[in-house]
């Protein structure tokens, strides 16, 4: 009878751990799927024919800010403090003006026609001036400037729409983290700025030689090729494969500015105050050194429109 017994319950055991094996092991794939949905970190995708080049950036941990001992620091890039971000992806470069003509073209949206240009040697509100025309030559391949933060928002809610996807304005955090690509120097390819004309379009020599105010202007002391904008995708990319992170134009950010990182959220997600001034990044193609580093700040307000303020693109994944 115990033999029998045996016989029985030593296959049922048998049965059960194989059973519990197997249910593990598909809880195991399980995970492993869900954790592949989000695309590869470095994977470039556009979701429709004329849309944004996009580079999805891995989650990661960073230090925002910079030391007290970073070369022309400024008071507001303080206190340093730890920030985690999710994946996400982001425009490989900044949106261009063809791009943008084609959601002017289809929303009819207006945005008037004045933008503060440099001409003459002044940096001066002028009518007549506006993405299309903000006082020097450009091309559909140019990044489109004198936008302004709504301007800006309002494309991105139009993407949004087209393609079904959460397109939005990077937060200051997530701009910061993508900009550094898990470097810690004062610009992505180190500290030096007159190594900055490989990898972007600066305050330059090519400047000076354009551009008569120039002479006035401190000078990266390099030669990029361009006096003002150059085409997207010009220069070397970052770590994050992302071109153009620095320079050409400043950015624009969903944050409001904060004038210290003092209770600055921890998580990646942008800080929102009363909206009066809204964060710009990255330094544009007429800025001297101490403006074009990952930490360095500027603001507005977000009707403003310049000829050095431009914009790109965040999306959240999956």
């Amino acid at each position: 009878m115990r033999n029998l017994l045996n016989l029985i319950i030593i296959p049922f055991c048998l049965m059960c751990i194989s059973t519990g094996a197997q249910g593990a092991e598909h809880g195991k794939a399980s995970r492993i799927s869900g954790a592949t949905r989000l695309p590869k970190a470095g994977t470039v995708f556009s979701d429709c024919p004329g849309c944004p080049a996009m580079v999805v950036v891995p989650a990661g941990r960073f230090e925002m800010g910079s030391p007290d001992s970073e070369e022309a620091r400024s008071d507001d890039e303080g206190p340093m403090h730890r920030v985690r971000v999710s994946a996400f992806a982001l425009g490989r470069t900044e949106i261009t003006l063809g791009q943008f003509a084609k959601f002017v073209q289809d929303t009819k949206y207006s945005v008037g026609d004045n933008c503060r240009t440099l001409e003459d040697g002044k940096f001066e509100m002028r009518s007549g001036r506006s993405w299309r025309d903000p006082g020097f030559p450009q091309n559909s391949q140019y990044p489109v400037s004198c936008i302004s933060w709504n301007d800006a928002r309002a494309y991105a809610q139009w993407l949004s729409r087209k393609t079904g996807k959460q397109y939005r304005l990077p937060t200051e955090a997530e701009w910061e983290y993508a900009a550094r690509a898990r470097t810690v120097t004062a610009r992505y390819w180190g500290n030096s700025p007159d190594k900055a004309c490989r990898y972007a379009n600066v305050a330059d020599m090519a400047a000076k030689a354009k551009i008569t105010s120039a002479s006035f202007w401190l000078l990266h002391n390099c030669r990029d090729g361009f006096a003002y904008t150059a085409p997207v995708g010009r220069f070397k990319a970052n770590a994050f494969g992302l071109k153009d992170m620095l320079g050409n134009l400043w950015e624009w950010t969903e944050d409001s500015y904060h004038d210290s990182y003092d209770s600055a959220p921890d998580a990646g997600n942008a800080w929102q105050g009363d909206g009066k001034k809204r964060v710009i990044r990255g330094g544009s193609w007429n800025n001297s050194p101490e403006r074009v580093r990952a930490a360095k700040r500027g603001r507005d307000n977000p009707n403003s429109r310049f000829c050095n303020i431009g914009f790109r693109l965040a999306r959240s994944l999956p």
